[in-house]
């Protein structure tokens, strides 16, 4: 049986492409503290893959905020498991949630939820009724 390659697929988890603000907040390379606001490329329900400007490397703890469509703040406590190059000197990187992971959950699924299409009766039913 092969090892893994560090670039071969090891993600498991549905994830969903959706853009939604965040701030990541960790420590830099001289120990002091450091906040990036930034947004999400796509989440799962156990991580993120976002861009970042801060430098990083894998097993590092970032912090993330987040909010629910509903504006309830989430913060949980993820590790770094993935950094690619990307555009103007950022990196994308992938996090796995570490701690309140319960908490990213609801989070993932209230945007899954908030970004389902209404069932078809629903749609035809508010597009036919009067408006009052």
């Amino acid at each position: 049986m092969s090892t893994p390659s560090n670039n071969e697929e090891r993600r498991f988890d549905l994830r969903m492409p959706l853009r939604l603000p965040i701030v990541i907040s960790g420590r830099a390379e001289d120990d002091s503290a450091c906040s990036d606001p930034t947004e999400t490329d796509d989440i799962s329900n156990s991580g993120a893959l976002f861009h970042l400007n801060q430098k990083v490397s894998r097993g590092d703890r970032l912090y993330v905020r987040a909010h629910r469509p509903d504006g309830a703040a989430v913060e949980v406590t993820a590790v770094v498991i993935r950094i690619a190059p990307a555009i103007y000197g950022t990196a994308r990187v992938g996090v796995q949630i570490a701690e309140s992971a319960e908490s990213w959950l609801r989070f993932f699924v209230s945007w899954v939820a908030e970004n389902q299409p209404a069932p078809a009766d629903e749609a035809a039913e508010s597009e036919s009724s009067p408006s009052e």
